[in-house]
């Protein structure tokens, strides 16, 4: 059963990664995502490990993608892409995979953390933190764009602004426009879409009938 839950939470994943304009949304120098949103999902129906695993799939699809797929700042996710006189390294695999893998991770203590601290008051109404689930798909989102970028600065800040036509000495002002810009949105994105999803799947009868357990105590 275990197996089969996460393989279709897999599914889901691969499905949004590889289908043009749903998982990735092209913005001409990077892309869009909303893949974080069902390893967020999984992560709090599941638990951290097998949230990890599933975030370690959204990095794998983000891998393909900028391998097979390239936009001219795809090399800080692959070591197999390069432009010009740059190309990816050690430091791709690090930005492409570690954000992720941790989005599997970070949103289930954020949402373990709200229920502790909101415990009686949760106990009162349905057993379900909606305030825990908001937080929990901005976490998880917020992981994803702030460690990408900040990853990106620490490895690729000249060959990244070369890429952006931009001078080093502002790539990271612009690295913080395109958080502002795309990483804040996303973080809004995911906070609405796991409250609603989280709210219908996180039900006890739900949960039973889907054959789900987890030790967040709900």
């Amino acid at each position: 059963m275990s197996m089969v839950q996460v393989a279709i939470f897999g599914a889901i994943i691969c499905i949004m990664a590889f289908t043009p304009f749903l998982g990735y949304i092209p913005l001409g120098f990077t892309r869009a995502t909303i893949i974080h949103v069902p390893v967020i999902v999984a992560s709090l129906l599941m638990g951290p490990k097998k949230g990890a695993a599933l975030g370690f799939l959204f990095g794998l699809t983000s891998f393909i993608n900028n391998t097979m797929n390239p936009t001219p700042t795809s090399f800080v996710f692959t070591p197999f892409y390069s432009i010009g006189d740059v190309s990816g390294g050690l430091g791709s695999i690090i930005i492409c995979f570690i954000p992720r893998i941790l989005v599997g991770v970070v949103p289930y203590f954020v949402y373990k953390l709200v229920m502790w601290l909101t415990k009686d008051l949760v106990k009162r109404k349905s057993g379900i933190s909606s305030v825990g689930l908001v937080l929990a798909g901005v976490s998880g989102a917020l992981v994803n764009t702030l460690l990408v970028m900040n990853l990106i600065f620490v490895f690729f800040r000249e060959a990244y602004a070369a890429a952006n036509e931009v001078a080093v000495s502002a790539v990271y002002t612009f690295i913080l426009t395109v958080i502002g810009v795309n990483g804040v949105p996303e973080a809004i994105v995911a906070g609405i879409l796991t409250l609603l999803i989280g709210r219908v799947l996180l039900k006890k009868n739900v949960r039973e009938r889907l054959g789900l357990r987890n030790d967040i105590g709900y």
